[in-house]
């Protein structure tokens, strides 16, 4: 089974610094049919003005990971962590049993954009955690890379729920296949461009919800990156 979400369907909290799109219910933005897909809750693609940010912030019980697209995300938090990260580097927070931090556009004249991503872990009350790892465009260019999983495999950022997130700069002309076991679905996110995901054509912004299927096909990319999550479902 398949269902699109479109980028122009999404939530939208416009404060001036900061111009968030919600692919699911999140803070004032609230809709029934979209309150997340198994373990995964939020997916924000966040532009922040030059400057601005997060103020200091508290969560519990979520893995949160941070992937940047374009500028300088500066992060600061409770457990003594202090980073700046910019296009390849994702960044991944554990919360557990209680975590507070910053989040901040380290730039003065260039804007940030960013997609913040909530996964539910399937343990609560662990010890804070914090990881980053950078994956340069070369890691992502024809081929899925694992950038984040449940026993942190091939060099990705580790997560505690049993789910993986993979990385793409998909070619023209090119066919990329994903197998989904059992009992397993696909959430698929278009960060930009074009691509025909299982048939269905999507465009920047949008996404594909992939249940009872067997396989994920992504084709026919124009200029397009892509996040495929597999997840328990």
């Amino acid at each position: 089974m398949l269902q699109i979400r479109r980028s122009e369907d999404r939530g939208i909290a416009n404060h001036g610094w900061l111009n968030s799109h919600h692919s699911f219910s999140f803070a004032d933005y609230r809709d029934p049919r979209y309150t997340g897909f198994g373990p995964l809750l939020v997916i924000n693609e966040d532009r922040v003005a030059p400057g601005q940010g997060f103020g200091t912030h508290g969560h519990r019980d979520m893995e949160i990971i941070s992937y940047v697209l374009d500028g300088a995300l500066a992060h600061k938090d409770s457990m003594g962590t202090g980073s700046v990260l910019h296009y390849g580097d994702v960044q991944r927070m554990s919360a557990g049993s209680g975590v507070r931090h910053s989040e901040f556009n380290d730039s003065k004249e260039a804007g940030l954009h960013f997609l913040q991503i909530w996964i539910q872990p399937s343990v609560t009350g662990i010890a804070p955690g914090y990881e980053e790892k950078h994956f340069a465009p070369a890691d992502k260019e024809g081929q899925l890379r694992l950038i984040a999983s449940g026993d942190g495999r091939d060099g990705s950022v580790l997560i505690h729920q049993d789910a993986a997130i993979y990385a793409s700069l998909p070619l023209p002309g090119q066919r990329l296949e994903h197998v989904l076991a059992a009992g397993r679905s696909a959430y698929v996110h278009l960060i930009r461009g074009a691509l025909l995901v299982n048939g269905t054509e999507l465009k920047g912004g949008d996404a594909l919800k992939i249940s009872a299927e067997s396989l994920v096909t992504l084709e026919r990319a124009e200029d397009a990156e892509v996040l495929l999550f597999d997840l328990p479902y």
